[in-house]
């Protein structure tokens, strides 16, 4: 696939970040990626969580070998714009993490995610002063490949039970733009109150927000506050998941019941039949 190719979709991307709210779903596979491409949505995201389950692995087990291979096998799938959840750059040295984002970018990805979990429970987050370095090594290394990529910067305090998460989650949510990155994450927010909140103090960055599970609210009220885009995680990999295991509980009772809600085989044809062929980067 050609340079220019992936130049237009990282354009499209960041066009898609400047005004409006649009939700940007998590494929898991190319079979997933192509599924959501036939339905419209104008940008894609990977999800680490269903990446890993995929991979009968737990999520951030697996390696960044993988998730690089992941990443390329999602960009050839579809002619959409893919932002990678690329967890905490796969790397705690800055080297590293420099290292590993230029080779993410080399995948063709239009955007990546940066978080500041540790992934130990003894110290869940990177100390601020850390992640904010971590955040501008991210940028330089965006700078230096010369390609137009976004950088997501992602204040993980919420999911990690801080005990000020909303305030702890803007103080470095305003830093890592500082540092560079173009758009804004802060996963876990449960409510419209929270999410106004982080809007307003970072604007007029554009911000993501998650929605993993059934909320209050629906994607107009989180235009009205001025929310750019919504991600759902690893949820439709966890749907997937869901309707396998409820069936496959069921065949393991002797029952057939769980496949009334199937997909058809047909269907699947149709919709696979769709799909361009994979190209080489």
């Amino acid at each position: 696939m050609h340079s220019n190719h992936f130049a237009t979709r990282r354009a499209a991307f960041r066009k898609l970040h400047e005004s409006g709210c649009f939700i940007i779903p998590n494929p898991w596979d190319a079979g997933s990626a192509h599924a959501l491409e036939t339905l419209g949505f104008k940008a894609l995201a990977t999800t680490s969580s269903g990446f890993a389950w995929s991979q009968a692995q737990p999520d951030h087990a697996p390696g960044v070998d993988a998730v690089l291979a992941h990443c390329r096998q999602i960009v050839q799938a579809s002619a959409l714009p893919v932002n990678v959840d690329f967890e905490d750059g796969h790397a705690q040295d800055i080297d590293g993490l420099r290292r590993n984002v230029h080779a993410c970018i080399e995948t063709g990805i239009a955007g990546l995610s940066i978080e500041d979990a540790t992934g130990d429970p003894a110290q869940p987050l990177y100390a601020f002063g850390e992640a904010v370095a971590r955040m501008r090594a991210a940028r330089a290394a965006i700078d230096a490949s010369g390609h137009d990529v976004l950088l997501v910067g992602r204040a993980e305090c919420f999911l990690i039970d801080h005990p000020d998460a909303l305030n702890e989650s803007i103080r470095r949510l305003r830093a890592y733009a500082d540092a560079g990155a173009d758009c804004l994450f802060a996963p876990g927010m449960r409510d419209l109150a929270q999410i106004a909140n982080i809007v307003a103090a970072v604007a007029p960055k554009p911000v993501n927000v998650l929605v993993g599970r059934p909320a209050p609210f629906a994607l107009a009220d989180l235009a009205r506050i001025g929310v750019r885009r919504v991600s759902v995680g690893g949820a439709l990999a966890g749907a997937a998941w869901g309707g396998f295991l409820r069936t496959a509980h069921a065949l393991a009772e002797g029952r057939f019941d769980g496949f009334a809600d199937n997909a058809q085989h047909m269907q699947m044809n149709a919709l696979m039949r769709a799909s361009s062929p994979p190209v080489d980067p």
